[in-house]
């Protein structure tokens, strides 16, 4: 089976269980590294995923695996919080993103830039909006390789 359709089987497996728990289901992530297949489900939740949540659903999803054997090889599991610096993929990421600083590296530099930093004011199916010091900039979403985050650190007196 394909990484693609792996990933695809066990999402639709995780969400019965994320939902029950109104969780999240932000990703399912299947690949290689250093050898080892991994298979991540990354879940999250206003107020945050504490390691209890991730355990419900790891016993869960590891019972439901079992059953179906969608995977024919060895691999590793793990059930995570997708982490505070992740990448914006789905609707609910850009929605919750509206007024926060972000970077969207980009896959050609755009005016000798390949990373523009800005407050994310808009988005659209097709188009990201920044807002970097009242210059609106609107990025195609296929210029984008990635948009994350950007984390501030206030200095404390």
């Amino acid at each position: 089976m394909s990484k693609t359709k792996v990933e695809d089987v066990v999402y639709e497996l995780c969400k019965p269980v994320t939902d029950k728990h109104n969780f999240e289901l932000v990703e399912v992530e299947y690949k290689k590294e250093g050898g080892e297949w991994y298979l991540r489900i990354y879940i999250d939740k206003d107020g945050g995923i504490t390691i209890d949540d991730c355990q419900v659903v790891s016993e869960e999803v590891s019972e439901l695996l079992d059953q179906a054997d969608p995977i024919e090889s060895a691999y590793i599991f793990e059930v995570s919080s997708p982490g505070i610096e992740r990448p914006l993929k789905t609707e609910r990421d850009y929605q919750k993103a509206i007024g926060k600083l972000m970077e969207a590296k980009l896959f050609a530099p755009i005016d000798g830039k390949k990373a523009i930093e800005g407050i994310l004011t808009g988005y659209s199916e097709d188009t990201v909006e920044l807002d970097q010091n009242n210059n609106k900039i609107v990025l195609d979403k296929k210029q984008i390789a990635i948009i994350k985050p950007v984390i501030v650190f206030e200095k404390v007196d």
